[in-house]
Protein backbone atom coordinates (compact mmCIF):
# COMPACT_ATOMS: atom_id res chain seq x y z
CA UNK A 1 0.00 0.00 0.00
CA UNK A 2 1.45 3.36 -0.92
CA UNK A 3 2.18 6.23 1.75
CA UNK A 4 -0.85 8.64 2.50
CA UNK A 5 -0.24 12.31 1.40
CA UNK A 6 -0.69 14.92 3.96
CA UNK A 7 -3.43 16.54 2.02
CA UNK A 8 -5.15 18.16 4.62
CA UNK A 9 -2.07 20.63 5.34
CA UNK A 10 -1.92 21.11 1.37
CA UNK A 11 -5.05 22.71 1.63
CA UNK A 12 -4.57 24.73 4.64
CA UNK A 13 -1.33 26.01 3.37
CA UNK A 14 -3.41 26.67 -0.07
CA UNK A 15 -6.19 28.28 1.28
CA UNK A 16 -3.95 30.70 3.80
CA UNK A 17 -2.48 32.13 0.00
CA UNK A 18 -5.08 31.65 -2.11
CA UNK A 19 -7.95 34.27 -1.45
CA UNK A 20 -10.40 33.33 -4.11
CA UNK A 21 -10.43 29.93 -2.86
CA UNK A 22 -10.53 30.79 1.33
CA UNK A 23 -13.72 33.08 0.23
CA UNK A 24 -15.48 30.17 -1.18
CA UNK A 25 -14.49 27.75 1.13
CA UNK A 26 -15.93 30.20 3.97
CA UNK A 27 -18.67 30.48 2.25
CA UNK A 28 -19.88 26.90 2.50
CA UNK A 29 -20.45 27.49 6.36
CA UNK A 30 -23.39 29.77 4.83
CA UNK A 31 -23.99 27.22 2.24
CA UNK A 32 -28.11 26.01 3.19
CA UNK A 33 -29.33 22.15 2.95
CA UNK A 34 -31.91 20.21 3.20
CA UNK A 35 -32.73 16.06 3.58
CA UNK A 36 -35.08 14.04 1.94
CA UNK A 37 -35.67 10.60 3.05
CA UNK A 38 -36.81 8.11 -0.41
CA UNK A 39 -37.24 4.82 0.88
CA UNK A 40 -33.85 3.14 2.03
CA UNK A 41 -31.99 6.48 0.93
CA UNK A 42 -31.29 9.71 1.99
CA UNK A 43 -30.94 12.47 -0.25
CA UNK A 44 -29.86 16.05 0.11
CA UNK A 45 -30.29 19.44 -2.13
CA UNK A 46 -27.24 22.51 -1.88
CA UNK A 47 -27.92 25.99 -2.02
CA UNK A 48 -24.17 26.57 -3.05
CA UNK A 49 -24.19 29.63 -5.81
CA UNK A 50 -20.84 29.33 -6.12
CA UNK A 51 -21.38 26.12 -8.24
CA UNK A 52 -23.34 28.25 -10.96
CA UNK A 53 -19.57 28.13 -12.56
CA UNK A 54 -19.65 24.06 -13.44
CA UNK A 55 -24.12 24.17 -13.58
CA UNK A 56 -23.83 26.10 -16.09
CA UNK A 57 -20.48 25.61 -17.79
CA UNK A 58 -20.87 25.46 -22.01
CA UNK A 59 -19.24 21.78 -22.84
CA UNK A 60 -19.95 22.35 -27.14
CA UNK A 61 -17.36 22.21 -28.77
CA UNK A 62 -17.35 25.43 -29.89
CA UNK A 63 -17.08 26.89 -26.19
CA UNK A 64 -14.34 24.14 -25.67
CA UNK A 65 -12.40 25.56 -28.44
CA UNK A 66 -13.02 29.06 -27.36
CA UNK A 67 -11.69 29.24 -23.79
CA UNK A 68 -8.24 28.46 -22.30
CA UNK A 69 -8.42 25.20 -20.51
CA UNK A 70 -8.11 26.29 -16.62
CA UNK A 71 -6.92 22.85 -15.84
CA UNK A 72 -3.81 23.35 -17.92
CA UNK A 73 -0.53 24.40 -15.68
CA UNK A 74 -0.30 27.14 -17.87
CA UNK A 75 -3.49 28.76 -17.30
CA UNK A 76 -3.86 27.84 -13.31
CA UNK A 77 -3.55 30.68 -11.16
CA UNK A 78 -0.41 31.57 -9.97
CA UNK A 79 -1.42 31.19 -6.82
CA UNK A 80 -2.61 27.54 -7.40
CA UNK A 81 -0.14 25.15 -6.17
CA UNK A 82 -0.20 21.06 -7.11
CA UNK A 83 0.94 18.08 -5.49
CA UNK A 84 2.85 16.12 -8.19
CA UNK A 85 1.43 12.08 -8.13
CA UNK A 86 2.43 9.71 -11.40
CA UNK A 87 0.86 11.32 -14.14
CA UNK A 88 -1.46 13.38 -12.53
CA UNK A 89 -1.38 16.92 -10.62
CA UNK A 90 -3.49 17.30 -7.02
CA UNK A 91 -5.39 20.57 -7.04
CA UNK A 92 -7.68 22.17 -4.48
CA UNK A 93 -10.32 22.66 -6.15
CA UNK A 94 -11.40 26.66 -5.40
CA UNK A 95 -14.93 26.20 -6.38
CA UNK A 96 -15.99 23.54 -3.74
CA UNK A 97 -18.94 21.37 -2.72
CA UNK A 98 -17.33 19.31 -0.14
CA UNK A 99 -14.97 21.16 3.18
CA UNK A 100 -12.09 19.58 1.65
CA UNK A 101 -12.75 19.43 -2.47
CA UNK A 102 -9.77 17.96 -4.79
CA UNK A 103 -9.00 18.76 -8.30
CA UNK A 104 -6.71 15.61 -9.97
CA UNK A 105 -6.16 16.37 -13.77
CA UNK A 106 -3.85 14.87 -15.94
CA UNK A 107 -0.43 17.04 -16.19
CA UNK A 108 -1.37 16.52 -20.34
CA UNK A 109 -3.82 17.86 -21.88
CA UNK A 110 -5.84 14.94 -23.20
CA UNK A 111 -9.56 14.44 -23.18
CA UNK A 112 -11.55 12.99 -20.24
CA UNK A 113 -11.97 9.49 -20.56
CA UNK A 114 -11.98 6.25 -17.59
CA UNK A 115 -10.85 3.70 -19.74
CA UNK A 116 -7.76 2.33 -18.53
CA UNK A 117 -7.49 4.70 -15.68
CA UNK A 118 -9.69 3.28 -12.75
CA UNK A 119 -6.81 1.37 -11.20
CA UNK A 120 -5.06 5.08 -11.28
CA UNK A 121 -8.83 6.05 -9.32
CA UNK A 122 -8.20 3.17 -6.66
CA UNK A 123 -4.82 4.02 -5.95
CA UNK A 124 -5.44 7.82 -5.42
CA UNK A 125 -8.15 6.52 -3.28
CA UNK A 126 -5.69 4.58 -1.08
CA UNK A 127 -2.94 7.92 -0.93
CA UNK A 128 -6.09 10.74 -0.03
CA UNK A 129 -7.20 8.91 3.06
CA UNK A 130 -10.19 9.98 4.23
CA UNK A 131 -11.20 11.01 0.45
CA UNK A 132 -13.75 9.27 -1.81
CA UNK A 133 -12.72 9.66 -5.25
CA UNK A 134 -15.02 10.51 -8.52
CA UNK A 135 -15.72 10.93 -12.34
CA UNK A 136 -17.74 12.77 -14.59
CA UNK A 137 -18.23 11.58 -17.96
CA UNK A 138 -17.50 14.53 -20.72
CA UNK A 139 -21.66 14.63 -21.27
CA UNK A 140 -22.25 13.70 -17.41
CA UNK A 141 -21.10 17.02 -15.55
CA UNK A 142 -17.57 17.40 -15.85
CA UNK A 143 -17.00 20.84 -16.82
CA UNK A 144 -13.84 19.91 -18.87
CA UNK A 145 -14.72 17.21 -21.00
CA UNK A 146 -11.57 18.42 -22.93
CA UNK A 147 -8.78 17.40 -19.86
CA UNK A 148 -9.21 14.17 -18.15
CA UNK A 149 -9.49 14.73 -13.98
CA UNK A 150 -10.51 12.85 -11.44
CA UNK A 151 -12.21 15.23 -8.44
CA UNK A 152 -12.13 13.77 -4.96
CA UNK A 153 -14.31 14.97 -1.70
CA UNK A 154 -14.52 13.92 2.07
CA UNK A 155 -15.15 10.75 2.21
CA UNK A 156 -18.76 10.20 4.03
CA UNK A 157 -20.01 13.10 2.55
CA UNK A 158 -22.62 12.12 0.09
CA UNK A 159 -25.33 9.45 1.35
CA UNK A 160 -24.83 6.52 -0.99
CA UNK A 161 -21.62 5.83 0.34
CA UNK A 162 -23.71 4.74 3.81
CA UNK A 163 -26.88 3.90 2.03
CA UNK A 164 -25.09 1.34 -0.03
CA UNK A 165 -24.72 -0.99 3.05
CA UNK A 166 -28.78 -1.25 2.70
CA UNK A 167 -28.68 -1.76 -1.06
CA UNK A 168 -30.40 -5.05 -2.66
CA UNK A 169 -27.24 -6.46 -4.60
CA UNK A 170 -27.59 -9.25 -7.16
CA UNK A 171 -24.36 -10.67 -7.74
CA UNK A 172 -23.52 -10.42 -11.72
CA UNK A 173 -19.88 -11.48 -11.25
CA UNK A 174 -17.57 -12.71 -8.82
CA UNK A 175 -14.16 -13.91 -8.14
CA UNK A 176 -11.98 -14.81 -5.27
CA UNK A 177 -11.51 -11.18 -4.03
CA UNK A 178 -14.19 -9.08 -5.67
CA UNK A 179 -17.53 -9.13 -6.86
CA UNK A 180 -19.89 -6.95 -9.35
CA UNK A 181 -23.14 -6.53 -8.36
CA UNK A 182 -26.28 -4.67 -9.26
CA UNK A 183 -27.55 -2.45 -6.24
CA UNK A 184 -31.33 -1.46 -5.86
CA UNK A 185 -33.83 -0.51 -3.66
CA UNK A 186 -32.16 3.19 -3.35
CA UNK A 187 -33.20 6.13 -5.07
CA UNK A 188 -31.50 5.28 -8.33
CA UNK A 189 -29.58 1.61 -9.51
CA UNK A 190 -25.96 1.34 -10.06
CA UNK A 191 -23.22 -0.98 -10.18
CA UNK A 192 -21.19 -1.73 -7.72
CA UNK A 193 -17.69 -3.50 -7.34
CA UNK A 194 -16.36 -4.86 -3.97
CA UNK A 195 -12.72 -5.72 -4.32
CA UNK A 196 -9.43 -6.57 -2.20
CA UNK A 197 -7.31 -5.85 -5.25
CA UNK A 198 -6.02 -3.19 -7.90
CA UNK A 199 -5.72 -5.15 -10.91
CA UNK A 200 -8.83 -7.44 -10.25
CA UNK A 201 -11.25 -4.89 -9.32
CA UNK A 202 -9.77 -3.26 -12.30
CA UNK A 203 -10.33 -5.99 -14.38
CA UNK A 204 -14.32 -6.44 -13.55
CA UNK A 205 -14.69 -2.59 -14.11
CA UNK A 206 -13.06 -2.57 -17.99
CA UNK A 207 -15.14 -5.39 -18.16
CA UNK A 208 -18.59 -4.01 -17.17
CA UNK A 209 -17.36 -0.42 -19.47
CA UNK A 210 -17.09 -2.72 -22.32
CA UNK A 211 -20.61 -3.85 -22.46
CA UNK A 212 -21.94 -0.27 -22.18
CA UNK A 213 -24.14 1.27 -24.87
CA UNK A 214 -22.23 4.21 -26.45
CA UNK A 215 -24.43 6.73 -27.48
CA UNK A 216 -23.31 7.77 -31.28
CA UNK A 217 -20.99 10.13 -31.64
CA UNK A 218 -19.59 9.81 -27.97
CA UNK A 219 -16.02 8.34 -27.17
CA UNK A 220 -17.31 6.33 -24.08
CA UNK A 221 -20.34 5.16 -22.36
CA UNK A 222 -21.96 7.47 -20.48
CA UNK A 223 -21.37 7.07 -16.66
CA UNK A 224 -20.23 8.64 -13.40
CA UNK A 225 -18.01 6.79 -10.86
CA UNK A 226 -17.57 6.91 -7.09
CA UNK A 227 -14.27 5.09 -5.65
CA UNK A 228 -13.64 4.80 -2.09
CA UNK A 229 -10.92 2.09 0.02
CA UNK A 230 -11.15 1.42 3.89
CA UNK A 231 -8.44 -0.68 4.89
CA UNK A 232 -7.58 -2.15 1.76
CA UNK A 233 -11.19 -3.38 0.46
CA UNK A 234 -12.65 -0.97 -2.46
CA UNK A 235 -16.18 0.03 -3.31
CA UNK A 236 -16.63 1.29 -7.07
CA UNK A 237 -19.93 2.78 -7.65
CA UNK A 238 -21.00 3.13 -11.29
CA UNK A 239 -23.72 4.77 -12.10
CA UNK A 240 -24.49 4.33 -16.03
CA UNK A 241 -26.43 7.33 -17.79
CA UNK A 242 -28.87 8.02 -20.56
CA UNK A 243 -28.91 11.51 -20.49
CA UNK A 244 -26.43 14.91 -19.60
CA UNK A 245 -28.96 17.13 -18.64
CA UNK A 246 -33.00 16.85 -17.40
CA UNK A 247 -35.89 18.48 -19.09
CA UNK A 248 -36.20 20.72 -16.46
CA UNK A 249 -32.75 22.45 -16.93
CA UNK A 250 -33.85 23.93 -20.37
CA UNK A 251 -37.42 24.49 -19.72
CA UNK A 252 -38.21 27.81 -18.81
CA UNK A 253 -40.76 29.80 -16.07
CA UNK A 254 -41.37 27.86 -13.33
CA UNK A 255 -40.65 24.30 -14.56
CA UNK A 256 -36.93 25.53 -14.92
CA UNK A 257 -34.61 23.69 -12.17
CA UNK A 258 -30.57 24.93 -13.40
CA UNK A 259 -29.50 21.28 -11.92
CA UNK A 260 -26.69 19.25 -14.10
CA UNK A 261 -26.04 15.64 -12.39
CA UNK A 262 -22.87 14.68 -12.19
CA UNK A 263 -21.29 12.12 -9.48
CA UNK A 264 -22.41 13.93 -6.32
CA UNK A 265 -25.72 14.46 -7.30
CA UNK A 266 -25.83 10.48 -8.00
CA UNK A 267 -24.18 10.16 -4.58
CA UNK A 268 -27.13 11.69 -3.22
CA UNK A 269 -26.20 15.34 -2.79
CA UNK A 270 -28.00 17.43 -5.57
CA UNK A 271 -26.34 20.81 -6.16
CA UNK A 272 -28.48 24.04 -6.65
CA UNK A 273 -26.90 26.86 -7.55
CA UNK A 274 -29.65 29.13 -7.86
CA UNK A 275 -32.05 30.06 -4.46
CA UNK A 276 -35.27 29.74 -6.46
CA UNK A 277 -34.69 26.22 -7.44
CA UNK A 278 -33.33 24.98 -3.96
CA UNK A 279 -36.86 26.68 -2.02
CA UNK A 280 -39.43 24.96 -4.59
CA UNK A 281 -37.26 21.34 -4.98
CA UNK A 282 -38.58 18.78 -3.90
CA UNK A 283 -37.98 14.73 -3.55
CA UNK A 284 -40.41 14.14 -6.46
CA UNK A 285 -38.37 16.15 -8.57
CA UNK A 286 -35.09 14.68 -7.69
CA UNK A 287 -36.55 11.48 -8.01
CA UNK A 288 -37.83 12.38 -11.98
CA UNK A 289 -34.28 13.64 -12.63
CA UNK A 290 -32.67 10.12 -11.42
CA UNK A 291 -35.49 8.47 -13.45
CA UNK A 292 -34.79 10.66 -16.31
CA UNK A 293 -31.11 10.73 -16.89
CA UNK A 294 -29.92 7.41 -15.23
CA UNK A 295 -30.40 4.14 -16.87
CA UNK A 296 -33.23 1.65 -14.40
CA UNK A 297 -32.80 -1.41 -12.61
CA UNK A 298 -34.49 -3.42 -15.50
CA UNK A 299 -31.73 -1.59 -17.75
CA UNK A 300 -28.89 -2.71 -16.03
CA UNK A 301 -30.11 -6.13 -15.73
CA UNK A 302 -29.86 -6.23 -19.63
CA UNK A 303 -26.41 -4.92 -19.48
CA UNK A 304 -25.62 -7.31 -16.94
CA UNK A 305 -26.73 -10.26 -19.52
CA UNK A 306 -23.56 -9.41 -21.11
CA UNK A 307 -20.90 -10.36 -19.01
CA UNK A 308 -19.77 -13.83 -19.77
Amino acid sequence: MEAAIDIIGFIDRQLQVWETARNNYEALNGVEEKTFAAGNATLKVQFNPARIVSSAAKVDAKSLKERKCFLCEANRPDVQEGIEWGKYTILVNPFPIFPRHLTIPDRNHTDQRIAGRISDMMRLATVLDGFTLFYNGPKCGASAPDHMHFQAGNKGFMPVEADMKKADCHVVKQTDRSRLMIAEGLAQPFFLIETKEVADGSRLFEELLSVLDIPEGEPEPMLNVLCNCEDGHWNIAVFPRKKHRPDCYFAEGDDNLLISPASVDMGGVFITPLEKDFRKITVDDVLKIFAEVCLNAAELKEIAKRIK
